[in-house]
């Protein structure tokens, strides 16, 4: 029986904390959950069974996935194999960290969203933009059926309605209420430095932070480079 509009296995690359808990959520959302590590799968593979998941290559997780998780830090994004995931649908939870991802210019320029920049480098692949902007001890912490009073929101960018309603459903059954922020380059609303990247928030308060984005100190910033850049 399909899960969500065709969805069954759900592939994410990456065992890290984030990785991990996206795992384990989606496993007792009642998906198969396929995870891949930088390498031999080996070393996560009892961590992975204890959640109910299992461990597999990467290729072996891109082969055998409807839609698979970056749970990547981005300065790995080159090493990600665009052709093997052309087709895929792709949810992008990266973000730039300069203390990991090393100091990078082409993963902070502010006229694009790095979203854009994964897509960019996937060509062929549906790139969504979501479950990036909260934290995974939040995400552990804040996951409420839905109709919970509190529950917390997730926004979700992307240029197509079909997966921004697949990458909806599974927000929701994860256990937040998911809100459209807009298509792909609306991303950079969910990015460090933006007042939704980091927030704890009902469904309600997000949509207000998305729409206040472009009168805030980074919407201003990006405004301008944006601006100056097509002079």
């Amino acid at each position: 029986m399909e899960t969500f509009r065709g969805m069954k296995t759900l592939g994410v690359l990456g065992a890290g904390r984030l990785g991990t808990v996206l795992a384990r959520f989606a496993v007792s959302a009642g998906l198969r959950v396929l995870v891949a590590r930088s390498g031999d799968p080996a070393p996560i593979a009892h961590r992975m069974r204890s959640i109910g998941a299992t461990a597999m290559s990467t290729a072996a997780v891109i082969e055998e996935s409807d839609a698979v998780v970056l749970a990547l830090p981005l300065g790995s994004l080159q090493t990600l194999p665009a052709d093997a995931l052309r087709g895929k649908l792709v949810i992008d939870a990266m973000n730039y960290w300069w203390a990991s991802d090393g100091i990078r210019d082409d993963l902070s320029d502010p006229r694009t969203s790095t979203s854009e920049l994964v897509q960019a480098h996937l060509g062929g692949a549906r790139v969504v933009k979501a479950l990036s902007h909260m934290g995974y001890q939040d995400l552990e912490d804040e996951a409420r059926p839905p109709g919970a009073p509190g529950r917390k929101a997730i926004a979700i960018a992307g240029d197509d309605s079909h997966d921004i309603d697949v990458v909806s459903q599974l927000v929701d059954a994860l256990g937040f209420d998911p809100v459209h922020a807009g298509p792909l380059s609306a991303g950079i609303m969910l990015e460090p430095g933006a007042e939704a990247f980091g927030a704890d928030v009902d469904a309600g308060q997000l949509r207000d932070m998305l729409a206040g984005f472009w009168e805030s100190q980074r919407g201003i910033i990006v405004r301008r480079a944006r601006a100056h850049s097509q002079r």
